[in-house]
């Protein structure tokens, strides 16, 4: 009984779908362009030192054989710190990334959230869902919301 009072009382519901949004619209796109010009740095930096760990850790184990026991242990001791070394710089850079992903996403959410509430408001939306399981596609506001969200500054 309740959804048929429900369809009576004309109750308007729409769709948003989130991973459209955040993968079309203009905003989303420039975060991203944002995030890979401040992380592409020391993201090379990081390919070079583990290109150049790679080949010390090659060579050691084709010149490995040929050495003394003190120079093996020595350049062992060297590729162990290295690597130590290598693997901090990298999980320090993914703490980083996925610190300013968050940062950054938020900000487009936020930004989504207002665009969704004025297109709702403007159209006399009474719910606006962000996720199910099946939605029809009549009910699917995302284009108005990525045209809206484009527009809005």
């Amino acid at each position: 009984m309740a959804p048929a009072a429900m369809a009576q009382d004309g109750v308007r519901i729409g769709f948003v779908n989130t991973d459209r949004m955040l993968r079309d619209a203009e905003p989303a796109k420039a975060a991203q362009a944002k995030l890979e010009q401040e992380f592409s740095r020391r993201e090379k930096e990081l390919d070079a030192a583990g290109t150049a760990l790679k080949t010390a850790s090659d060579r050691f184990d084709r010149e490995g054989p040929t050495m003394s026991d003190s120079q093996r242990q020595t350049r062992q001791r060297q590729l162990v710190e290295q690597d130590r070394e290598f693997q901090r710089r990298r999980r320090e850079f993914q703490e980083d990334l996925n610190s300013r992903k968050s940062e950054e996403l938020q900000q487009v959410l936020d930004r989504a959230n207002r665009v969704v509430r004025q297109v709702a408001e403007a159209e006399k939306y009474d719910v606006i869902l962000q996720e199910a399981v099946y939605i029809n596609p009549r009910l699917d506001i995302t284009d108005k919301v990525i045209k809206a969200l484009n527009g809005a500054k």
